[in-house]
């Protein structure tokens, strides 16, 4: 059975989304026969490359919150974070992420797409890490198992660009225009950050068939 995650490494919910999937695929009696395919989906392609705004300030522009509730919002996700047994930082920077999309795609065709997707969110969640940064990516990358010249060899001659493209494309072909988002076994959808047990529930009613 095949799942298709699509999320963006900056989006909080995927990363709570991303981590209560898997606690519910690690508990699932069919794991070994689950092949998880992790999208790409871009919140926000228009963000210039290779530069970031504090993550409070995009808050505030975005939904037009005072700095106090743009804390108040950041402290919400950050107690669910907490509460998941997650890292969460405000000190951290919104950058475009369409080269650390590029870097997941080299992770599948390494087989360390899985390592390379959550060494990235723990990475701007809770390190604050500039993921828009070629030397930060590639850092990472190596953290997550893979050749750091080969990351960047990748990040710099634009390899994977199509590949995250064709997953953007599908998601609007799917009317998909949030994430996170799941589809599995082709015919069973779960939007947002769900409680790992309905990802269970999921698994189990898509493996019924």
């Amino acid at each position: 059975m095949r799942v298709d995650f699509w999320s963006d490494i900056v989006c909080p919910w995927c990363y709570l989304g991303e981590h209560r999937f898997s606690l519910a695929l690690d508990g699932f009696e069919h794991r070994g026969e689950v092949e998880v395919v992790h999208r790409s989906f871009e919140l926000d392609p228009s963000i210039p490359p290779g530069r970031g705004t504090p993550i409070l300030e995009v808050l505030a522009a975005k939904y037009g919150l005072s700095p106090a509730e743009a804390e108040n919002a950041e402290a919400r996700v950050a107690a669910l974070a907490a509460a998941d047994g997650l890292g969460f930082t405000v000190d951290r920077k919104m950058g475009n992420t369409f080269d650390a999309h590029r870097l997941v795609h080299l992770g599948r065709e390494r087989g360390r797409q899985e390592q390379v997707l959550q060494r990235l969110f723990r990475g701007f969640f809770g390190e604050g890490r500039p993921i828009y940064e070629a030397d930060v990516l590639a850092g990472l990358a190596a953290d997550a198992g893979l050749d750091p010249a080969e990351a960047k060899q990748a990040l710099a001659d634009g390899s994977y660009g199509d590949a995250v493209r064709a997953d953007e494309s599908e998601a609007m072909a799917l009317g998909i225009s949030g994430v996170p988002f799941c589809v599995l076994d082709g015919k069973y959808a779960v939007s947002g950050a769900r409680p790992a047990e309905t990802y269970t529930a999921a698994l189990q009613r898509a493996w019924a068939g």
